[in-house]
C-alpha cells in the first residue's frame, strides 16, 4: 500500500481555495482510501474513487507513479510532476509525493492488552512515565515515620536523586500553605480521607513551580499503615494560561483604545470578539444588541442583503489570506458612514482556517473630502466603482505596458437585460440600491488585478489584466452565470434579471485606443443580445483597419446567409499520391453569397467578421448541417465517400457541446461516422492542448475522425503528431513551399511522415501547385496531396452522381 499526498501545481489565486489530498492504492493499483479534499480535486465523491484504478483519475500511461521512472524518484523522497483528468473532462498538473509505503503482503502482527499489575511492571517504565508527565511519587511509613520518594520528586524539587532530606526540609520547599500540608497529612492519618490541593513550590534553582499534591490512605488489617501520593507539575499549564490570560488582556485593551470596528468570528460565523466601537456601529445600523457566542447569520435573519452580502465577505476571508472591501455597514439606510473594511484569517498550528477577523475604518470624511473633486469625477456616486473617464483612463495606462506582460488581456462589455422593467416596476430609487448590491457582489468575485466600472445606467466594463482566453472566457461566463443568480428582495418580490456581453481578447494586432476597444466590446455585446440575451460573445480585437473596413455591410451579408442558410458550399478533392486508394476524399469550403452585382465574400472577408461578433462557432455548425443535409440527398454518395473535412474555428474547439451536435447530426445521415473528419488548427492546439485533447476523445466516441491542420508551422509540431489523439495530419503551407528545391523541409516533412507512421496516421500534403512538388512528396511517401496541381476547388453539386438511364429507371443526378 502507498499513501500519496497529492498538491495542484500553480493553482488559480481567483478560483476556489484546492487543498491537498491524500491518496492510499495498493499494490495491485487501485484506490482504497481518499480523503475528504479528493472531491474538490477530482470532482468524484471519495465512495466513487474508493475501488477504482488509480488510472482512471490519471491522463496517460506516462503519468502512472507506479512507471519505473517516477517510482524511482518517488522512492529517494522527490515529488514528481502528474496530469490528471479531472471528472468534468478538464486536466490539470499536480505535485504528487509519496508519504508512506507498506507492502500488502506485511501483515499485521497479531496482538492483545491485558490487565497488569503495576507492582509487575519494569521499573524504567515508571522513570520514564515520570519524566515525560511531569509527576513523581511519594510515600510515607507511619510507623517508623520514614518518606520513600521517586527519582519524579526529586527531579520536580531540581535535586539530586538520593539527596538526604528530613520531611521539614521538604516542607522548606513550599512557598504557601506549608501549615495546610501539615494538617492534611494528619487528617488523611486519623480519618483515611484522601486528598488533593495546589501548592506553589521553589525549586533549589529558586525556579517557582505550580504542583498539585495529592494522598490517600494505604490500610492493612483495617488500620492505616502508610501514606502514598503524587505530585504533578503544571507549570506549563500555568503559564499557558497566563499567557493566555495575558494575551486576552492586551487584545481587550487594543480593540479597546481603537475606535476602528474590530470583530472575530469562527468558521461558523459565531462571534469570538469585538469592541465597543463595532458593537455601537452594529446596534445603529441593525437595532440589535450582539454578544459573544452570537451566530451572524442567526443576527440578520431578517436582513437578507446584508446577510448575503456579509456571508460573501467573511466566505472569502476564509479562503483568502487578506483583502480590504469598502462600504457602509448597512446599505439599506442613507447617509451611514462608509468603512474601509481590512479582512485577515485566522489559522491554527497546522495552518487550518479557524476563523477571521476585520478592522473597519470609517473613510466617511476622507470619501465626502475628495467626493468635491477627484474622487467623485472618478467614480460613480450609485455603486461606488470606476466611472468611464477613470476607467478609460486605466484602460490606456494598461494598453500602454501591454508589452511586459507574459499573456494577453481581456475587455468584457456587459449590458443589463431588460433592465428597463426594472424602473417601471420598483422606481429609480430600487433600482440604485439593486445597482448597489450588484456592484459590491462582482467587485468581490473578480480578481484584485481587474479594473470594474459602471460606464452607464445598466452597462458594465470590466479590464482582465494578464490572463490567458480560455480563463477569460471562464471568467465571463461566471460573472454572467453570477448576476443570473443574484436576487434583490424588494417588497416581499424577489427582482433577478440576466446579462449580456461581448468579450474582446486583446492580442498584439489590438488597437491601442481605448474608446475603439469598447466599440468593439459594446458591437460584440449587442450582437449577444439579438441572438438571445443571457448569453457572452467572445472575438480576438481587430485591428483598426480591418474593424472600419465595410464591416456594416459584410456582417449583414453573414447573417443574411445564416438566417436563410444560402452559404455556398465548395469542396476540394484530396488525391492519393503514394498508392491508389478507392473513393472519394473532399474538404468542405465555404463562400458567402453577394448582395446585387457584389461578388462573393471569401473566407478572409468574411471570417475576421464572424470571429469579431461571435459567429464563427454558428457559422461552422450551418456548414456542417447544409453539407450533411445535401449528402443526406444523394444517398449513391454513401459507398464512395471516404472523407469529407471540416475546418473548425477557435470557438467551436471552445465549445463543449460541438461533439454531442456532431454526433447529432451524423446520426440523421445515412453515412458512416468514420467518413467525416474536423480540422483542428495546429495553432489552437498548442495554444489549448488540453481542450483539444478533450474535444478530439469526444469526436472519437461519436465515431469521427480528427486532423490536425498546419502541422509543421512550429517545433510544437513534432510532440503533436506523435502525441495528441488525431488520425491525420496535414501538413503547413509554410513548410510546402519550395519543398522540391530545400532540403531542410524535405528533412521536416520527412521527419512528421515519420512520426505519423509511427503513430499509426496519415498524412497529407497540402498546396501542391506544380509537378516538381508533387515529385518530391511521392518520394518521401506522404499519403495523400492536396492542392491546385491535383484539384481546384468545385461546387458542391458537381460531387453528385452522374445520371445514368437503366431499363428500370434513372439513376443518379
Amino acid at each position: 500500500m502507498k499513501e500519496f499526498l497529492i498538491q495542484r501545481y500553480r493553482p488559480d489565486p481567483t478560483g476556489p481555495v484546492i487543498r491537498p489530498t491524500l491518496l492510499r492504492v495498493d499494490d495491485d493499483g487501485r484506490i482504497i482510501q481518499a480523503d475528504r479534499h479528493a472531491e474538490t480535486m477530482f470532482g468524484y465523491d471519495t465512495s466513487d474513487l474508493t475501488g477504482q484504478k488509480v488510472q482512471h483519475i490519471l491522463a496517460s500511461r506516462q503519468d502512472d507513479p507506479f512507471a519505473p521512472a517516477h517510482r524511482h524518484r518517488l522512492d529517494n523522497g522527490q515529488t514528481v510532476l502528474v496530469t490528471f483528468r479531472h471528472k468534468d473532462g478538464f486536466f490539470f498538473t499536480a505535485l504528487l509525493g509519496l508519504r508512506m509505503e507498506i507492502r500488502d503482503s506485511d501483515q499485521a502482527a497479531t496482538a492483545s492488552i491485558t490487565l497488569k499489575d503495576s507492582d509487575a511492571m519494569d521499573s524504567r517504565i515508571q522513570r520514564l512515565a515520570e519524566q515525560n508527565a511531569g509527576f513523581g511519587l511519594w510515600e510515607l511509613d507511619m510507623p517508623s515515620n520514614e518518606i520513600s520518594w521517586s527519582e519524579g520528586m526529586y527531579r520536580l524539587l531540581e535535586l539530586k536523586a538520593g539527596s538526604e532530606l528530613t520531611p521539614e526540609q521538604a516542607l522548606f520547599y513550599c512557598q504557601t500553605g506549608q501549615n495546610r500540608v501539615r494538617a492534611m497529612f494528619r487528617r488523611c492519618m486519623r480519618t483515611g480521607q484522601p486528598f488533593s490541593m495546589d501548592l506553589t513550590i521553589l525549586t533549589s534553582r529558586q525556579r517557582p513551580q505550580r504542583v498539585t499534591l495529592a494522598g490517600r490512605a494505604l490500610k492493612n488489617g483495617g488500620r492505616v499503615q502508610k501514606l502514598g501520593g503524587v505530585m504533578v507539575n503544571h507549570s506549563e499549564a500555568m503559564v499557558h494560561d497566563l499567557e493566555k490570560q495575558q494575551a486576552q488582556q492586551i487584545l481587550q485593551a487594543t480593540t479597546a483604545a481603537s475606535s476602528d470596528l474590530v470583530v472575530a468570528i469562527d468558521t461558523e460565523f459565531r462571534l469570538l470578539h469585538f469592541n465597543t466601537p463595532w458593537c455601537q456601529q452594529f446596534q445603529h445600523a441593525f437595532d440589535l444588541t450582539p454578544k459573544t457566542g452570537d451566530n451572524l447569520r442567526s443576527l440578520l435573519k431578517d436582513f437578507p442583503n446584508e446577510r448575503r452580502l456579509i456571508e460573501r465577505l467573511w466566505q472569502r476571508a476564509f479562503d483568502r489570506e487578506h483583502f480590504v472591501a469598502e462600504m457602509p455597514l448597512n446599505r439599506q439606510g442613507e447617509g451611514l458612514p462608509i468603512y474601509e473594511f481590512h479582512f485577515q484569517s485566522i489559522r491554527g498550528d497546522r495552518g487550518e482556517v479557524t476563523g477571521a477577523v476585520h478592522v473597519a475604518r470609517d473613510i466617511s470624511n476622507r470619501i465626502q473630502h475628495t467626493s468635491n473633486s477627484d474622487y467623485r469625477m472618478r467614480h460613480d456616486p450609485v455603486t461606488g466603482l470606476m466611472n468611464r473617464r477613470s476607467f478609460i483612463e486605466h484602460l490606456e495606462r494598461a494598453m500602454g505596458h501591454r508589452h511586459k506582460r507574459q499573456s494577453t488581456d481581456g475587455l468584457l462589455f456587459l449590458d443589463l437585460d431588460n433592465f428597463e422593467q426594472f424602473n417601471e416596476d420598483a422606481g429609480s430609487g430600487t433600482c440604485d440600491r439593486y445597482l448597489r448590491e450588484l456592484a459590491g457582489m462582482l467587485g468581490l468575485r473578480v480578481r484584485q488585478r481587474d479594473a470594474l466600472a459602471r460606464l452607464s445606467g445598466d452597462t458594465f466594463a470590466l479590464f482582465i489584466e494578464n490572463c490567458p482566453e480560455p480563463r477569460a472566457r471562464k471568467i465571463a461566463e461566471e460573472i454572467r452565470e453570477q448576476i443570473a443568480q443574484f436576487q434583490f428582495e424588494w417588497q416581499g418580490r424577489q427582482l433577478q434579471t440576466t446579462a449580456s456581453g461581448g468579450l474582446l481578447i486583446l492580442g498584439t494586432d489590438a488597437p491601442l485606443q481605448p474608446e475603439q476597444l469598447l466599440t468593439q466590446a459594446a458591437d460584440l455585446c449587442h450582437t449577444a443580445k439579438t441572438s438571445g440575451r443571457n448569453r457572452i460573445h467572445t472575438t480576438q480585437a481587430l485591428p483598426v483597419e480591418l474593424a472600419n473596413r465595410g464591416t456594416d455591410r459584410q456582417l449583414e451579408q453573414l447573417h443574411q446567409a445564416l438566417d436563410n442558410g444560402q452559404l455556398i458550399l465548395e469542396f476540394q478533392s484530396l488525391k492519393p499520391v503514394a498508392s491508389v486508394t478507392w473513393g472519394d476524399h473532399i474538404e468542405i469550403l465555404c463562400r458567402i453569397p453577394g448582395t446585387g452585382d457584389d461578388s462573393p465574400l471569401l473566407p478572409e472577408q468574411f471570417l475576421p467578421v464572424a470571429e469579431r461578433f461571435d459567429l464563427a462557432k454558428r457559422l461552422d455548425r450551418q456548414v456542417i448541417r447544409q453539407t450533411l443535409q445535401w449528402l443526406s440527398q444523394h444517398r449513391l454518395l454513401e459507398p464512395r465517400l471516404k472523407y469529407c473535412g471540416f475546418n473548425l474555428s477557435l470557438a467551436t474547439i471552445l465549445d463543449d457541446t460541438f461533439a454531442d451536435f456532431m454526433e447529432q447530426q451524423v446520426r440523421q445521415t445515412p453515412f458512416q461516422a468514420h467518413c467525416f473528419c474536423l480540422e483542428i488548427r495546429e495553432s489552437h492546439a498548442t495554444q489549448y492542448p488540453d481542450e483539444v485533447a478533450v474535444l478530439c476523445d469526444a469526436l472519437h466516441r461519436a465515431g469521427c475522425r480528427v486532423a490536425l491542420e498546419g502541422a509543421g508551422a512550429s517545433v510544437e509540431s513534432y510532440s503533436l503528431a506523435a502525441n495528441l489523439p488525431v488520425d491525420i495530419i496535414k501538413l503547413d503551407r509554410r513548410i510546402m513551399n519550395d519543398l522540391e528545391r530545400d532540403p531542410v523541409q524535405q528533412i521536416m516533412v520527412d521527419a512528421l511522415h515519420r512520426i505519423a507512421e509511427t503513430a499509426g496516421k496519415e498524412t497529407v500534403a497540402t498546396f501542391i501547385e506544380n509537378d516538381e512538388t508533387l515529385r518530391k512528396v511521392r518520394t518521401l511517401g506522404i499519403h495523400f496531396g492536396q492542392g491546385y496541381r491535383l484539384s481546384r476547388p468545385r461546387p458542391l453539386d458537381e460531387l453528385k452522381p452522374a445520371e445514368v438511364e437503366l431499363s428500370t429507371g434513372r439513376i443518379g443526378g
